[in-house]
């Protein structure tokens, strides 16, 4: 019992663990587990909605906390050790889960339920955990004959294998990568902050000069400012080839692996392709519809897309007399023409925007939509010196939440911006136990001259993941698995990109954009500039995510067993939405995280479903006021609290009296 992980803890107990605790307390809590599911299972009384469906939905919590605290680390702070456990402990796992979805008296038992669940009086909130107890077993092939559940198995243990090795694939290509320039002149049109992080980044690897890596806070500001177009095309191409060098760290057989055996899994359950199966639980419902929403967008942004790239090419070159825009000038030379326009460049925005002020605004905005207070903890256990804990409260003074804030790269860290939980949020024994949320970002470490500054695409990120947050925070539900984020996957962006709006209103950024040397607030010309050059290129960029989505779509949205060569499906998925020349050494799926590692195959086209939600929601605010009481209510106790305990369209429409209308995006983009 000298294992942390096996001893109940409130907060997870990092600085006692080690990593040889993680394989026992797993194959410890699963064993728990097993037990308590047996027990539902085997039970001599009749199958209720008590001793059946809440409680499985509260099983396993042990084993719960022991996966968020290793699978967290494993994306946050993760070294070779903890990535061999994982690649041992996620066939378990999946195993694990089979045996719950397979098990064939617990079935019987949930099934029974199901049957007569229109007799039940059963509150929504169960009759949807009900529901989705169900369809956890059906859709896991529970109704299948023993020869198909065990091929289901063996897929299942394959993919979590696959889905590990790509994402390992990847973090290996990007710490590999390093461009080492010793030439001061390369870094000409760079900012003083940006070469002297690159000089620092140089010193911790104990070599001369400046050091550019793959690390977003590396790798953009490069692409953006400097002048050099060799040394950007050098990194554009390194950036856009992971994992497709025909070596080792290769990630093409691997997908197309992943999506044969994700189309071979839905077959098995009768469903045409992996999109049909994902979409039967989203609000999207079917890949036609997908596909009719992003080919309404694609006409409507594609003129603009396309006039927007003809001025672009044209002001490169009268600028530089270049023959052809690449990929690699299109940072480059949209920052040149940004400037030129709206004489607003990061760097003139950055130093207004400290990352301690930042965070002390998304606060504050928090605190005048939902009452919230944050304090500071220093007495909650941290797995890295650079998180920052917090404890949120009411207006009551009740504890709401734990925060994590984790916001600097280093090389045990995955790139990219998430929100996670290291606990859920449910009612149990009359007690109503609170989340402990988690935000993590990627954002330049402070220098020895210069605090943290960001980029105002930071900014929004940063609010964005606290979008999230939020969702994670505020959830007041009976049931963990219905709780804070455990939503339908188009509907799970709502709450983080509507927090985005703010980050353009006047009212918020007075709240904390103050230069971080004179604390003079941010100059309203800028803010004005801000919300014109909002809509810069937003042709360009829309037609940019549609790509990805139509690309998710083309892997998972048919049969892929003709898909032989990984590049010519991409470049046939491109076809509509490509505006650059293609680089024929990169390829953008072999590092598609979302898609191929993480929880969006099917599904990437729900950041822009979720974009016509949040742009119709704040037009809501803006028509009341963005900090109203009375909406910020409603979105509250409408949205943010109640998890996936109802279908999200029904939470919508309580929310704002009807359904999302496309026109507000349309108009917010600048598309009409």
């Amino acid at each position: 019992m000298d294992n942390p992980l096996l001893i109940p803890f409130d907060t997870a107990p990092f600085s006692k663990i080690k990593n040889e605790h993680f394989k026992p307390a797993f194959l410890e809590t699963m064993a728990q587990a097993r037990k308590e599911i047996d027990a539902i299972a085997h039970a001599t009384s009749s199958p209720t909605f008590e001793n059946t469906i809440a409680a499985l939905d509260f099983a396993g919590q042990q084993l719960d906390r022991v996966s968020s605290v290793f699978f967290n680390l494993n994306s946050a702070e993760t070294n070779p050790e903890i990535q061999k456990i994982a690649q041992e402990v996620s066939p378990l796992l999946s195993e694990f889960s089979n045996d719950i979805m397979l098990n064939e008296k617990l079935f019987k038992r949930v099934k029974a339920v199901f049957e007569k669940r229109d007799e039940l009086e059963l509150t929504k909130e169960e009759y949807t955990l009900l529901d989705k107890k169900y369809k956890s077993f059906s859709r896991n092939g529970a109704n299948l004959p023993e020869d198909k559940k065990k091929r289901l198995r063996e897929i299942d243990a394959e993919l979590s294998k696959l889905k590990l090795q790509f994402g390992e694939n990847v973090l290996a290509e990007t710490n590999k990568y390093e461009m080492h320039l010793t030439d001061e002149s390369d870094l000409e049109g760079l900012p003083d902050g940006e070469k002297e992080a690159a000089e620092q980044l140089a010193k911790s690897k104990d070599k001369e000069g400046w050091l550019i890596t793959l690390d977003y806070p590396s790798y953009i500001p490069f692409m953006k400012y400097a002048k050099n177009r060799a040394l950007r095309k050098e990194l554009s191409i390194s950036f856009g080839s992971k994992g497709f060098h025909n070596d080792e760290l290769d990630n093409q057989e691997n997908i197309i692996k992943i999506a044969r055996l994700r189309f071979e899994r839905a077959s098995l359950l009768g469903y045409k392709s992996h999109a049909h199966f994902v979409l039967e639980e989203r609000m999207a419902e079917t890949p036609e519809k997908v596909h009719e929403f992003l080919n309404e967008l694609l006409e409507k942004a594609k003129p603009a897309a396309e006039r927007e790239f003809q001025e672009l090419e044209a002001f490169a070159k009268e600028l530089d007399h270049i023959d052809r825009l690449e990929k690699w000038d299109s940072a480059y030379y949209s920052e040149k023409l940004k400037q030129k326009l709206f004489n607003l460049d990061d760097e003139k925005l950055k130093p207004y925007f400290k990352l301690e002020n930042v965070i002390a605004g998304v606060f504050k905005v928090a605190e005048k939509l939902y009452g919230l207070q944050f304090e500071e903890a220093f007495d909650i256990d941290k797995y890295h010196a650079d998180v920052k804990t917090y404890r949120i409260y009411d207006e009551q003074k009740n504890l709401v939440s734990l925060f994590y804030a984790d916001f600097h790269p280093r090389s045990g860290k995955r790139g990219g911006a998430w929100m996670t939980s290291f606990k859920s949020q449910y009612v149990q024994n009359g007690i109503n136990v609170r989340p402990h949320i988690s935000n993590v970002c990627n954002f330049t470490k402070p220098t020895a001259s210069k605090p943290s500054l960001l980029t105002f695409n930071e900014v929004t990120t940063l609010f964005h993941e606290f979008g999230h947050g939020l969702h994670g925070m505020l959830a007041d539900t009976v049931y963990p698995g219905l709780s804070g984020t455990s939503v339908y996957w188009d509907f799970v962006e709502l709450p983080s990109q509507i927090l985005e709006n703010w980050c353009y209103e006047k009212e918020a950024l007075e709240l904390f954009a103050t230069h971080y040397d004179t604390g003079e607030m941010i100059p309203m010309e800028m803010v004005e500039k801000i919300k014109e050059s909002s809509t810069f290129q937003e042709g360009m960029a829309t037609l940019r995510q549609l790509s990805f989505g139509l690309l998710d779509m083309s892997w998972h949205g048919s049969d892929p067993s003709h898909i032989t060569d990984v590049k010519a499906q991409e470049k046939e998925a491109f076809k509509d939405t490509d505006l650059y020349p293609d680089m024929p050494e990169t390829c953008m799926s072999t590092s598609f995280a979302h898609i191929f590692q993480g929880g969006y195959s099917s599904g990437y086209y729900s950041y822009k479903w979720a974009e016509v939600l949040d742009a119709d929601a704040f037009a809501y605010f803006k028509e009341k006021g963005i900090f109203n009481k009375e909406v910020a209510t409603k979105f509250k106790e409408n949205i943010l609290s109640k998890g996936g305990t109802e279908n999200p369209m029904d939470l919508y429409k309580r929310f704002r009296g009807a359904e999302p209308k496309i026109e507000p995006l349309l108009e917010r983009a600048g598309l009409i």
